[in-house]
């Protein structure tokens, strides 16, 4: 059967995926191998959209410049952005203008619920591959567990979508494959009707709020917890005990968020458009930064 074939058939990382993965120092990732995954990325809205999206509360929007900058300047080799953001076939340009090498490059969009079913799943993916100008993904997320589909429920949807999840990444062109702000519930229910575990699941993280227990249920499943919104929305910025840290240790209120986050093993991409922000946030880790996110 295709389930039984899906958990016989999990073919090695490629050498040339291998060599850039285990550049990624912070964070075990047991996806097909051994993988090094950086603790840090790096988001970035577009303004279009920053009145609305999650993981910003202030002006912001998708900075061709930063970008740049972020990939040239900052060592970042992580994009994360979604279909939802508006911002792949922009990034496409900013990736070009950088010379950075699409090996040397991970790749993270995400799948929309207007695509959700196992039909249009793959139509998705291979529309956000071209927008993004590349043949594969490094990791491709469900976007939301809400499916928002008339006549069917949505763990329906969820199985659906993961069941096409599935072949994209036995295919290859999917490297790994995951979630965001998926539940415990709905992760239970995704163990029940699938076959592959998800390897991310991507949530809402800082410091007031702080989803403990699906933190513990991700780690106790291989599951990778990458935190977005880690300045909880530009509010934290200006909270009384998190000014007192910065002080006391010379570091700005972002700094201190972000590092917390950080320390507490969780891979962190917080949101900049400003090149002297991005270099502000890759100073919360000690050591260079391989990571970055994007919005549009």
């Amino acid at each position: 059967s295709r389930r039984l074939s899906l958990l016989l058939r999990r073919p090695a990382l490629s050498s040339a995926a291998l060599a850039l993965l285990q550049r990624f120092i912070y964070y075990w990732v047991n996806l097909r191998g051994p993988v090094k995954w950086a603790l840090l990325g790096l988001l970035l809205l577009p303004r279009s959209e920053a009145s609305c999206r999650t993981g910003t509360s202030h002006q912001g929007g998708y900075s061709h410049d930063a970008v740049v900058h972020a990939l040239q300047k900052c060592g970042i080799r992580h994009i994360d952005t979604a279909k939802r953001y508006g911002c792949e076939s922009l990034l496409q340009k900013a990736i070009k203008e950088s010379g950075v090498k699409r090996e040397d490059l991970w790749i993270t969009t995400k799948l929309w619920h207007s695509d959700y079913g196992y039909e249009n799943t793959t139509k998705a993916c291979l529309e956000s591959c071209e927008r993004l100008g590349v043949d594969y993904l490094d990791l491709y997320l469900i976007h939301w567990p809400d499916a928002h589909i008339p006549g069917k429920s949505n763990r329906e949807v969820r199985a659906e979508t993961w069941r096409a999840m599935e072949e994209l990444y036995e295919k290859g062109l999917c490297r790994s494959i995951g979630v965001s702000n998926f539940l415990i519930s709905h992760l239970e229910q995704l163990k029940e009707d699938c076959v592959i575990t998800p390897h991310v699941n991507q949530v809402e993280y800082h410091p007031f709020q702080r989803p403990q227990e699906l933190v513990d249920y991700c780690r106790s499943r291989d599951i990778v917890f990458e935190g977005y919104c880690p300045l909880a929305k530009g509010e934290a910025l200006t909270h009384p005990s998190i000014i007192q840290l910065a002080k006391k240790y010379g570091r700005t209120p972002a700094q201190i968020c972000i590092r917390w986050s950080i320390q507490n093993g969780i891979v962190t991409i917080p949101k900049s458009t400003k090149a002297e922000r991005i270099q502000e946030n890759c100073k919360a880790s000690q050591q260079k930064l391989v990571a970055v996110r994007t919005y549009a």
